[in-house]
Protein backbone atom coordinates (compact mmCIF):
# COMPACT_ATOMS: atom_id res chain seq x y z
CA UNK A 1 0.00 0.00 0.00
CA UNK A 2 1.40 3.52 -0.86
CA UNK A 3 1.61 5.68 2.38
CA UNK A 4 3.49 9.26 1.67
CA UNK A 5 4.92 9.72 5.15
CA UNK A 6 6.30 13.47 5.95
CA UNK A 7 6.74 15.93 8.35
CA UNK A 8 7.51 15.28 12.29
CA UNK A 9 5.88 14.66 15.54
CA UNK A 10 2.94 12.37 16.78
CA UNK A 11 1.69 9.91 13.96
CA UNK A 12 -1.34 11.13 12.38
CA UNK A 13 -2.41 8.45 9.83
CA UNK A 14 -5.12 10.26 6.68
CA UNK A 15 -7.51 8.29 5.24
CA UNK A 16 -9.27 10.11 2.15
CA UNK A 17 -12.58 9.44 0.25
CA UNK A 18 -13.94 7.11 -2.15
CA UNK A 19 -12.53 7.16 -5.80
CA UNK A 20 -9.68 9.94 -4.85
CA UNK A 21 -6.49 9.45 -3.47
CA UNK A 22 -4.31 10.88 -0.69
CA UNK A 23 -3.34 13.96 -2.67
CA UNK A 24 -6.44 15.16 -1.96
CA UNK A 25 -4.54 16.05 2.05
CA UNK A 26 -2.63 18.34 0.66
CA UNK A 27 -3.31 21.80 1.71
CA UNK A 28 -4.17 20.18 5.11
CA UNK A 29 -0.18 17.99 5.39
CA UNK A 30 1.15 21.65 4.48
CA UNK A 31 -0.75 22.85 7.07
CA UNK A 32 -0.37 19.97 9.49
CA UNK A 33 3.79 18.72 8.49
CA UNK A 34 5.16 20.92 11.49
CA UNK A 35 3.49 19.26 14.17
CA UNK A 36 2.74 15.71 12.91
CA UNK A 37 4.60 12.75 11.44
CA UNK A 38 1.91 12.71 8.24
CA UNK A 39 1.00 9.19 7.20
CA UNK A 40 -0.92 9.43 4.21
CA UNK A 41 -2.31 6.73 2.97
CA UNK A 42 -4.02 5.42 -0.73
CA UNK A 43 -6.51 3.32 0.16
CA UNK A 44 -6.53 -0.52 -2.05
CA UNK A 45 -7.30 0.35 -5.95
CA UNK A 46 -7.01 4.02 -5.30
CA UNK A 47 -3.92 6.59 -6.46
CA UNK A 48 -0.42 4.87 -5.97
CA UNK A 49 -2.11 1.78 -4.76
CA UNK A 50 -4.24 0.94 -7.62
CA UNK A 51 -2.65 -2.32 -8.53
CA UNK A 52 -3.61 -3.77 -5.29
CA UNK A 53 -6.49 -5.97 -5.24
CA UNK A 54 -9.29 -4.69 -3.44
CA UNK A 55 -10.92 -6.00 -0.28
CA UNK A 56 -14.18 -7.16 -0.32
CA UNK A 57 -15.27 -6.12 3.46
CA UNK A 58 -14.88 -3.07 5.73
CA UNK A 59 -12.90 -4.59 8.19
CA UNK A 60 -10.79 -6.41 5.48
CA UNK A 61 -9.83 -2.39 4.25
CA UNK A 62 -9.21 -0.75 8.03
CA UNK A 63 -6.87 -4.39 8.94
CA UNK A 64 -5.15 -3.66 5.45
CA UNK A 65 -4.53 -0.07 6.56
CA UNK A 66 -3.80 -1.05 10.46
CA UNK A 67 -1.11 -3.90 9.28
CA UNK A 68 0.63 -1.19 7.99
CA UNK A 69 0.75 2.35 10.07
CA UNK A 70 1.49 3.00 13.57
CA UNK A 71 -0.56 4.09 16.32
CA UNK A 72 -1.34 7.67 17.05
CA UNK A 73 -4.13 10.04 15.99
CA UNK A 74 -6.54 8.64 12.80
CA UNK A 75 -8.48 11.05 10.77
CA UNK A 76 -10.54 9.51 7.94
CA UNK A 77 -12.84 11.63 5.54
CA UNK A 78 -16.07 10.37 4.11
CA UNK A 79 -15.66 6.47 2.39
CA UNK A 80 -11.78 6.92 4.73
CA UNK A 81 -13.31 7.91 7.95
CA UNK A 82 -15.90 4.47 7.69
CA UNK A 83 -12.34 3.12 7.64
CA UNK A 84 -11.02 4.80 10.57
CA UNK A 85 -14.05 4.28 12.55
CA UNK A 86 -13.87 0.50 11.94
CA UNK A 87 -10.24 0.27 12.80
CA UNK A 88 -11.22 2.51 15.77
CA UNK A 89 -13.82 -0.53 16.96
CA UNK A 90 -10.95 -3.35 15.73
CA UNK A 91 -7.85 -2.06 16.99
CA UNK A 92 -8.21 0.69 19.78
CA UNK A 93 -5.36 0.66 21.18
CA UNK A 94 -3.39 1.90 18.06
CA UNK A 95 -5.98 4.12 17.10
CA UNK A 96 -5.83 6.94 19.88
CA UNK A 97 -8.03 9.05 18.55
CA UNK A 98 -10.59 9.29 15.83
CA UNK A 99 -11.13 12.33 14.01
CA UNK A 100 -14.12 11.70 10.92
CA UNK A 101 -14.78 14.49 8.70
CA UNK A 102 -17.79 14.24 6.92
CA UNK A 103 -18.17 10.70 7.72
CA UNK A 104 -21.27 9.40 9.75
CA UNK A 105 -21.40 5.83 10.43
CA UNK A 106 -24.35 4.77 8.14
CA UNK A 107 -24.57 6.91 5.06
CA UNK A 108 -27.82 5.73 3.90
CA UNK A 109 -31.34 6.34 5.65
CA UNK A 110 -32.98 3.27 7.39
CA UNK A 111 -35.42 3.42 9.79
CA UNK A 112 -34.75 4.88 12.88
CA UNK A 113 -31.71 6.73 11.08
CA UNK A 114 -33.34 9.63 8.80
CA UNK A 115 -29.68 11.34 8.28
CA UNK A 116 -28.69 9.16 5.27
CA UNK A 117 -29.51 9.86 1.56
CA UNK A 118 -31.50 7.42 -0.19
CA UNK A 119 -30.00 4.35 -1.99
CA UNK A 120 -30.88 4.82 -5.50
CA UNK A 121 -29.34 8.30 -5.28
CA UNK A 122 -25.93 6.85 -3.97
CA UNK A 123 -25.93 3.99 -6.81
CA UNK A 124 -26.76 6.69 -9.28
CA UNK A 125 -23.73 8.02 -8.03
CA UNK A 126 -21.34 5.39 -8.51
CA UNK A 127 -22.47 4.78 -11.94
CA UNK A 128 -21.87 8.59 -12.89
CA UNK A 129 -18.41 8.17 -11.21
CA UNK A 130 -17.68 5.50 -12.90
CA UNK A 131 -18.40 6.58 -16.46
CA UNK A 132 -17.82 10.25 -16.03
CA UNK A 133 -14.45 9.82 -13.66
CA UNK A 134 -12.42 13.54 -14.60
CA UNK A 135 -15.78 15.09 -15.02
CA UNK A 136 -17.31 13.85 -11.33
CA UNK A 137 -13.87 15.36 -9.47
CA UNK A 138 -14.23 18.70 -11.70
CA UNK A 139 -17.45 19.19 -9.80
CA UNK A 140 -16.12 17.85 -6.71
CA UNK A 141 -13.78 20.52 -6.46
CA UNK A 142 -15.76 23.45 -7.68
CA UNK A 143 -18.30 22.66 -4.64
CA UNK A 144 -15.71 23.29 -2.22
CA UNK A 145 -13.05 25.63 -3.80
CA UNK A 146 -14.73 27.99 -6.35
CA UNK A 147 -16.59 30.61 -4.01
CA UNK A 148 -13.29 31.13 -2.16
CA UNK A 149 -10.60 33.59 -3.09
CA UNK A 150 -8.19 32.21 -5.79
CA UNK A 151 -10.86 29.12 -5.74
CA UNK A 152 -10.95 28.46 -9.50
CA UNK A 153 -7.27 27.88 -9.88
CA UNK A 154 -6.78 25.88 -6.67
CA UNK A 155 -9.54 23.78 -8.03
CA UNK A 156 -7.62 23.61 -11.24
CA UNK A 157 -3.74 22.73 -10.05
CA UNK A 158 -5.70 19.82 -7.46
CA UNK A 159 -7.55 18.52 -10.08
CA UNK A 160 -4.66 17.98 -11.82
CA UNK A 161 -2.69 16.94 -9.27
CA UNK A 162 -5.05 14.06 -8.51
CA UNK A 163 -5.78 12.86 -12.30
CA UNK A 164 -2.07 13.14 -12.87
CA UNK A 165 -1.92 9.67 -10.34
CA UNK A 166 -4.43 7.93 -12.49
CA UNK A 167 -7.66 7.17 -11.92
CA UNK A 168 -8.71 4.00 -9.09
CA UNK A 169 -9.34 0.59 -10.48
CA UNK A 170 -12.87 -0.35 -11.19
CA UNK A 171 -12.70 -2.89 -8.31
CA UNK A 172 -12.33 0.22 -6.28
CA UNK A 173 -15.01 2.42 -7.37
CA UNK A 174 -17.69 -0.38 -7.53
CA UNK A 175 -16.38 -1.91 -4.00
CA UNK A 176 -16.21 1.36 -2.42
CA UNK A 177 -19.32 2.71 -3.32
CA UNK A 178 -21.02 -0.63 -1.99
CA UNK A 179 -19.32 -0.43 1.20
CA UNK A 180 -21.42 3.13 1.84
CA UNK A 181 -24.22 1.74 0.74
CA UNK A 182 -23.90 -1.65 3.43
CA UNK A 183 -21.85 0.05 6.08
CA UNK A 184 -23.50 0.92 9.38
CA UNK A 185 -21.16 1.15 12.75
CA UNK A 186 -24.40 2.62 14.65
CA UNK A 187 -24.25 0.12 17.29
CA UNK A 188 -20.26 -0.33 17.90
CA UNK A 189 -20.04 3.53 18.29
CA UNK A 190 -20.82 3.35 22.17
CA UNK A 191 -18.16 1.07 23.14
CA UNK A 192 -15.52 3.65 21.28
CA UNK A 193 -12.54 3.81 23.96
CA UNK A 194 -10.69 7.12 22.53
CA UNK A 195 -12.15 10.31 22.00
CA UNK A 196 -13.65 11.21 18.71
CA UNK A 197 -13.78 14.64 16.88
CA UNK A 198 -16.71 14.43 14.13
CA UNK A 199 -16.26 17.44 11.62
CA UNK A 200 -18.66 18.51 9.27
CA UNK A 201 -19.20 20.98 6.44
CA UNK A 202 -22.65 23.58 7.00
CA UNK A 203 -23.44 23.06 3.42
CA UNK A 204 -22.55 19.09 2.94
CA UNK A 205 -25.92 17.42 2.01
CA UNK A 206 -24.33 14.05 1.48
CA UNK A 207 -23.24 13.58 5.40
CA UNK A 208 -25.24 16.54 6.61
CA UNK A 209 -24.31 18.50 9.73
CA UNK A 210 -27.00 16.92 11.67
CA UNK A 211 -25.76 13.20 10.56
CA UNK A 212 -22.46 13.89 12.62
CA UNK A 213 -24.28 15.47 15.26
CA UNK A 214 -26.10 12.41 15.50
CA UNK A 215 -22.86 9.91 15.65
CA UNK A 216 -21.21 11.95 18.06
CA UNK A 217 -24.05 11.89 20.51
CA UNK A 218 -23.76 7.86 20.13
CA UNK A 219 -19.72 7.95 21.27
CA UNK A 220 -18.44 8.57 24.37
CA UNK A 221 -15.68 11.26 24.62
CA UNK A 222 -16.78 13.28 21.38
CA UNK A 223 -16.95 16.34 20.37
CA UNK A 224 -19.10 17.48 16.85
CA UNK A 225 -18.00 21.05 15.28
CA UNK A 226 -18.74 22.44 11.94
CA UNK A 227 -17.36 24.70 9.89
CA UNK A 228 -19.27 27.50 8.19
CA UNK A 229 -19.10 27.97 4.80
CA UNK A 230 -17.94 24.81 3.54
CA UNK A 231 -19.29 21.44 2.01
CA UNK A 232 -18.42 17.89 1.51
CA UNK A 233 -14.75 18.56 2.29
CA UNK A 234 -14.35 21.23 4.91
CA UNK A 235 -10.35 20.67 4.49
CA UNK A 236 -10.68 22.42 1.49
CA UNK A 237 -12.98 25.16 1.90
CA UNK A 238 -11.65 26.22 5.05
CA UNK A 239 -8.32 24.04 5.56
CA UNK A 240 -7.15 26.27 8.74
CA UNK A 241 -10.01 26.01 10.58
CA UNK A 242 -9.85 22.05 9.93
CA UNK A 243 -6.25 22.58 11.29
CA UNK A 244 -7.05 24.21 14.39
CA UNK A 245 -9.62 21.80 15.08
CA UNK A 246 -7.29 18.97 14.32
CA UNK A 247 -4.72 20.14 16.73
CA UNK A 248 -6.82 21.59 19.90
CA UNK A 249 -7.43 18.02 19.42
CA UNK A 250 -4.86 16.20 19.41
CA UNK A 251 -3.99 18.16 22.76
CA UNK A 252 -7.38 17.12 24.01
CA UNK A 253 -6.11 13.25 23.32
CA UNK A 254 -2.69 13.72 24.99
CA UNK A 255 -3.68 16.27 27.97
Amino acid sequence: MHIDVQGRGPALILLHGWGLHGGVFAPLCRQLGAHFTLYNVDLPGHGRSSHLPVPASLDAWATAVLDEVPAGLWLGWSLGGLVAQRAAQLAPAQVRGLVSIASSPCFVRHAGWSHGIEPTVLAGFTGHLQQHYAQTVDRFLALDLMTLPGGQQAAADLRDALLAVGRPSDAALATGGQLLLDSDLRQQLPDLRMPSLWLAGQRDRLVTPAAMAAAASLAPQARQLTVPGTGHAPFLGDTAAIARAVLDFQRQCTG
